[in-house]
Protein backbone atom coordinates (compact mmCIF):
# COMPACT_ATOMS: atom_id res chain seq x y z
CA UNK A 1 0.00 0.00 0.00
CA UNK A 2 1.45 3.37 -0.98
CA UNK A 3 2.03 6.01 1.67
CA UNK A 4 0.26 9.33 1.29
CA UNK A 5 2.48 12.34 0.82
CA UNK A 6 2.81 14.64 3.82
CA UNK A 7 2.56 14.06 7.52
CA UNK A 8 -0.30 12.38 9.31
CA UNK A 9 -1.63 14.18 12.32
CA UNK A 10 -3.61 12.67 15.17
CA UNK A 11 -5.69 14.85 17.44
CA UNK A 12 -6.75 13.69 20.89
CA UNK A 13 -10.52 13.61 21.20
CA UNK A 14 -12.49 15.30 23.94
CA UNK A 15 -14.15 12.06 25.04
CA UNK A 16 -17.36 13.08 23.30
CA UNK A 17 -17.37 12.22 19.61
CA UNK A 18 -20.49 14.33 19.10
CA UNK A 19 -18.67 17.43 20.38
CA UNK A 20 -15.57 16.54 18.34
CA UNK A 21 -17.73 16.42 15.21
CA UNK A 22 -19.28 19.79 16.05
CA UNK A 23 -22.81 18.40 16.28
CA UNK A 24 -25.51 20.32 18.16
CA UNK A 25 -26.30 19.24 21.74
CA UNK A 26 -23.30 16.92 22.05
CA UNK A 27 -23.81 16.16 25.76
CA UNK A 28 -27.41 15.09 25.17
CA UNK A 29 -26.42 12.98 22.17
CA UNK A 30 -23.69 11.23 24.19
CA UNK A 31 -26.16 10.55 27.00
CA UNK A 32 -28.66 9.09 24.53
CA UNK A 33 -25.93 6.89 23.02
CA UNK A 34 -24.95 5.63 26.49
CA UNK A 35 -28.56 4.83 27.42
CA UNK A 36 -29.10 3.11 24.08
CA UNK A 37 -25.98 1.01 24.71
CA UNK A 38 -27.45 -0.14 28.03
CA UNK A 39 -30.69 -1.16 26.29
CA UNK A 40 -28.68 -3.03 23.65
CA UNK A 41 -26.70 -4.92 26.31
CA UNK A 42 -29.83 -5.97 28.22
CA UNK A 43 -31.60 -7.20 25.08
CA UNK A 44 -28.51 -9.20 24.03
CA UNK A 45 -27.83 -10.69 27.48
CA UNK A 46 -31.46 -11.80 27.77
CA UNK A 47 -31.37 -13.09 24.19
CA UNK A 48 -34.63 -11.31 23.40
CA UNK A 49 -35.88 -11.28 19.85
CA UNK A 50 -36.68 -7.86 18.45
CA UNK A 51 -40.38 -8.75 18.69
CA UNK A 52 -40.00 -9.67 22.37
CA UNK A 53 -38.07 -6.47 23.07
CA UNK A 54 -40.71 -4.45 21.22
CA UNK A 55 -43.44 -5.96 23.38
CA UNK A 56 -41.49 -5.20 26.58
CA UNK A 57 -40.77 -1.62 25.51
CA UNK A 58 -44.20 -0.91 24.04
CA UNK A 59 -42.82 0.09 20.63
CA UNK A 60 -42.81 -1.43 17.17
CA UNK A 61 -40.16 -3.92 16.06
CA UNK A 62 -38.58 -1.57 13.47
CA UNK A 63 -37.92 0.91 16.30
CA UNK A 64 -36.20 -1.82 18.30
CA UNK A 65 -34.09 -2.62 15.25
CA UNK A 66 -33.06 1.04 15.05
CA UNK A 67 -32.26 1.14 18.78
CA UNK A 68 -30.08 -1.96 18.52
CA UNK A 69 -28.13 -0.24 15.74
CA UNK A 70 -27.61 2.78 18.05
CA UNK A 71 -30.18 4.86 16.22
CA UNK A 72 -31.94 6.19 19.31
CA UNK A 73 -32.18 9.68 17.84
CA UNK A 74 -35.97 9.99 17.69
CA UNK A 75 -36.31 8.95 21.35
CA UNK A 76 -35.83 11.47 24.14
CA UNK A 77 -33.54 10.83 27.10
CA UNK A 78 -36.67 10.41 29.22
CA UNK A 79 -38.13 7.81 26.87
CA UNK A 80 -34.85 5.86 26.81
CA UNK A 81 -34.90 5.84 30.62
CA UNK A 82 -38.48 4.54 30.49
CA UNK A 83 -37.28 1.72 28.23
CA UNK A 84 -34.66 0.79 30.83
CA UNK A 85 -37.24 0.67 33.61
CA UNK A 86 -39.48 -1.46 31.37
CA UNK A 87 -36.52 -3.85 31.09
CA UNK A 88 -36.36 -4.13 34.89
CA UNK A 89 -33.63 -1.57 35.54
CA UNK A 90 -33.61 1.15 38.18
CA UNK A 91 -32.60 4.53 36.77
CA UNK A 92 -31.31 7.15 39.20
CA UNK A 93 -30.72 10.78 38.30
CA UNK A 94 -28.41 12.65 40.68
CA UNK A 95 -27.90 16.39 40.46
CA UNK A 96 -24.82 17.86 42.14
CA UNK A 97 -23.16 21.27 41.99
CA UNK A 98 -20.12 21.66 39.75
CA UNK A 99 -17.11 23.95 39.97
CA UNK A 100 -17.10 24.30 36.18
CA UNK A 101 -18.99 26.90 34.18
CA UNK A 102 -21.12 24.14 32.62
CA UNK A 103 -22.03 20.81 34.22
CA UNK A 104 -21.68 17.36 32.69
CA UNK A 105 -24.02 14.47 31.94
CA UNK A 106 -22.91 10.96 32.83
CA UNK A 107 -24.22 7.41 32.77
CA UNK A 108 -22.82 5.14 35.46
CA UNK A 109 -23.51 1.44 35.05
CA UNK A 110 -24.26 -0.27 38.33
Amino acid sequence: MAKAAGKSRAVRGSGNVFADLGLPNPEQELLKAQLTLQIYRIVKVRKLTQAQAAAALGIKQPNVSALLRNRGGPFSVGRLMEFLTALGQDVTVTVTPTKKAVGELEVVEG
